[in-house]
């Protein structure tokens, strides 16, 4: 396969339509088609499904939409790296971020990085803890803030700060004080589904205290969760950080755990084998000023 199939397909899958990418790639529809055919009988595999409406992928499709994604921006990386001055940051760089972390840090981070890499374009991506370290290691991220991530040799982790969870209630049914783990069962919760690292955090302290969480709702968005908690469908464990992300804070009580340490660690991880340019030590050191000082929204010198 060539780079121009992969780019060719790519814009195939983006704009669902033959004749959309062919207008977008400034070619003819039928030199696309024959391109994307040409993929497809090396591939050995149907690449996308025909419908009314223009085409959709199928599932050998959507495995190399992500491969072929990861491919570009590594050829791109490439392409832009050699052509860098010694120590501008120039390029692009391609950031993810949990739904909290991407709530609270994306635009003060934009306004940083206007600042400190005006050559340079940046890309914010979005997605829970477990689908980011997924997305360094395959290319598709250069650099990622992630809850508690797994150790893995592809990876280079760096603790940022250690967040507490709290137990998040309504307004006016809060608990009376500090809660103990073995309180916690008396109280009906708003969770994300299994996986999710504030519930993974939170059933292993229950397991340990030999208690059992009473789960009414799951729920995978975290502002989603705390509309919940604030009209009185139940309460939630979360970090504080997603409190700072609540447009109406007042409505929402904080009670702090005690007797357990409860925590998530935001880290900043990096693939371990790609090589740090001008563009990534720039970028990483601003999402850590930013994660270390969540509060703190100018812009660094």
């Amino acid at each position: 396969m060539t780079l121009n199939q992969i780019e060719y397909f790519i814009q195939v899958a983006e704009y669902g339509s033959f004749s959309k990418a062919a207008l977008v790639l400034g070619i003819a529809q039928p030199a696309l088609s024959r391109q994307v055919r040409a993929l497809e009988t090396e591939l050995h595999e149907t690449l996308f499904l025909r419908n009314g409406r223009g085409v959709e992928l199928t599932e050998a499709g959507r495995r190399l939409l992500e491969h072929g994604q990861g491919i570009v921006h590594l050829v791109n990386q490439a392409r832009e790296d050699l052509t860098a001055h010694r120590n501008e940051p120039v390029g692009q760089i391609v950031v993810a971020m949990p739904p909290t972390q991407a709530r609270l840090h994306t635009l003060p981070l934009i306004e940083a990085f206007r600042v400190s890499c005006p050559r340079a374009r940046l890309l914010v991506m979005e997605g829970f803890s477990t689908h980011l370290t997924e997305w360094l290691v395959s290319g598709r991220a250069d650099l990622a803030l992630v809850y508690n991530p797994e150790p893995l040799p592809a990876l280079e982790i760096l603790p940022l700060h250690e967040e507490p969870l709290r137990l998040l209630s309504p307004a006016d049914a809060a608990p009376k004080g500090p809660l103990t783990l073995a309180d916690l069962s008396r109280y009906p919760l708003v969770m994300p589904q299994r996986g999710h690292v504030f519930r993974k955090r939170m059933e292993e302290a229950a397991a340990m205290a030999g208690v059992q969480l009473r789960v009414d709702w799951e729920v995978s968005s975290v502002p989603a969760i705390l509309d919940l908690v604030a009209a009185g469908l139940g309460h939630a464990a979360l970090g504080e950080d997603a409190l700072r992300t609540f447009e109406h804070p007042e409505r929402l009580a904080v009670t702090p755990f005690i007797g357990a340490d409860v925590n998530t660690t935001l880290c900043l991880v990096t693939p371990a084998l790609k090589r740090s340019t001008p563009l990534t030590q720039r970028t990483a050191a601003l999402l850590m000023r930013l994660a270390r000082h969540p509060d703190h929204q100018g812009s660094p010198t």
